[in-house]
């Protein structure tokens, strides 16, 4: 039995159970997929919003400044990029004047540092190669980029090196409350804690309802990206947005951590908590309106789409709530959501203090994790050292990556060890490249199997049934 499960491994949940594994408490993520991420996280726009665009007083406003000011010495602690890049809100007529005017009173009600509203001329200084029809932006300086998916992954290890655990590919059917425990099960096994939290993402209205709470309601709202080759990350330096809409802050154009373009998010409310298929409608619409904001974007060097779901609940505002004793919601993390994930673990620590788990701080809590990318930073004198000590490391297995044997070695012994080929990929950018894993699939395929003992043909691409082969032919 734990004191704390904690449902969902995405950048909410693994947060949450790193900040709880700081006390003498037991913690387990529970997660229905192979790995963290795989949800809202792993498709993000990896956005540290500043904290304008939330309404003054919502939970959305003051978790995205308290996150955005804990987000640099967070990613610092992990391991994980981050880039204070600031963003920019472009507008072109009088009408987004006066939307960026109110952004601006609403950044300021908020608490958002810096902000100031620029001409065309400062705008153009700041980005010379956005739309020479933008006459006016709002310029963030405190807003930034991360790796979504690097953080919780990160986040998650934190926690289990400090002694959570996780509990993959189980997937909760039901929420039991015997006496003073709960019982979480998959129709197979149950796992017993004492308080749940609710961080299950699109599917924490379902999570809710097992145990009597059907306040709200999570529309999954699909959001298509492209992403570009790196000889492209750098047209733009900042976050480059169009003045939102109400569907939500608009298609952006913007370089992320690891050098690349990045182009969307659309924004379409659908049934399917589970489609993220891409469409060849949705993807126009994000290059049309990329090049209207920056003419130059270079559409052609686009290597892959894709597309996550944001989850938008029926009530305006984060949910973060206790409906039942010693369970605590935390639904309708959209945007912001990233951002402020950092703030939103602690104010759920407290939650749980206030709702009478006793926890005491760990003497020999450790915050801190080497990141993934330590071989890819070194010096040519340093990576040497490491391929003597390791040859392993000497053995490029991605070339278009750069990434070694080791650093894939690293990947699947690390806390949460990846078991899956896209899990290799999130953690050390193998099969990131122009060849979208064309070339060194079939040998990181052979790593993953070595390493764990499996059968080639067992090994998957993100877990269930996604195998890449089905059986010998010679």
């Amino acid at each position: 039995m734990y004191d704390i499960a904690v449902i969902g491994a995405g950048v909410i949940g693994s947060l949450i159970a790193r900040e709880a594994s700081r006390y003498n408490v037991s913690v387990v993520v529970i997660e229905k997929e192979a790995d963290s991420a795989l949800g809202a996280t792993g498709a993000n726009s990896g956005i540290v919003h500043a904290g304008f665009d939330a309404k003054p007083g919502s939970l959305k406003a003051r978790f995205n400044v308290e996150g955005n000011r804990m987000m640099e010495s967070v990613c610092r602690e992990l391991g994980v990029s981050y880039k204070n890049n600031g963003s920019l809100v472009i507008g072109f007529d009088d009408e987004d004047r006066k939307v960026i005017e109110d952004l601006y009173d609403r950044g300021v009600k908020n608490g958002v540092e810096r902000l100031e509203i620029v001409d065309s001329a400062r705008l153009h200084e700041l980005e010379p190669n956005v739309s020479d029809k933008a006459t006016v932006a709002l310029y963030a300086p405190t807003g930034g980029i991360v790796c979504p998916y690097g953080l919780a992954i990160a986040a998650l290890g934190n926690a289990m090196d400090n002694g959570a655990e996780l509990e993959r590919c189980f997937e909760v059917k039901s929420i039991t409350r015997k006496g003073d425990i709960y019982e979480i099960s998959n129709g197979v096994k149950t796992i017993e804690a004492k308080y749940v939290v609710n961080a299950a993402g699109v599917f924490s209205d379902r999570i809710a309802a097992m145990v009597g709470d059907n306040s709200f309601k999570i529309t999954p709202r699909k959001g298509e990206y492209m992403l570009c080759d790196k000889e492209s990350g750098g047209i733009v330096s900042h976050t480059i947005f169009r003045t939102p809409s109400k569907m939500g802050k608009g298609i952006l154009v913007s370089p992320t951590v690891d050098g690349n373009l990045l182009l969307g998010p659309t924004a379409t409310d659908i049934d399917d908590k589970e489609d993220t298929s891409t469409t060849p409608e949705g993807l126009a619409v994000i290059a049309n309106e990329c090049l209207a904001d920056v003419p130059g974007v270079p559409t052609r060097t686009v290597i892959t789409s894709f597309a996550g779901l944001r989850s938008v609940d029926d009530k305006g505002d984060f949910i973060i709530n206790s409906p039942a004793e010693n369970f605590i919601n935390c639904a309708g993390i959209e945007s912001p959501g990233l951002t402020s994930a950092p703030a939103i673990a602690v104010y759920v620590t407290e939650l749980l203090k206030d709702a009478g788990l006793s926890m005491t701080k760990k003497e020999n809590f450790n915050p801190n994790r080497v990141s993934m990318h330590e071989f890819r930073d070194m010096t040519i004198e340093e990576k040497n050292q490491r391929i003597k000590e390791d040859p392993t490391y000497g053995k490029i297995i991605c070339r278009c990556e750069t990434i070694s044997e080791g650093e894939i070695i690293r990947a699947i012994r690390e806390n949460p060890g990846a078991v899956t080929v896209d899990g290799v990929k999130r953690r050390t950018r193998a099969t990131m490249g122009r060849c979208g894993g064309g070339f060194c699939s079939p040998s990181i395929i052979g790593i993953i199997a070595r390493e764990l003992g499996m059968k080639y043909e067992e090994v998957t691409k993100f877990g269930g049934e996604s195998v890449y082969n089905f059986g010998e032919v010679k």
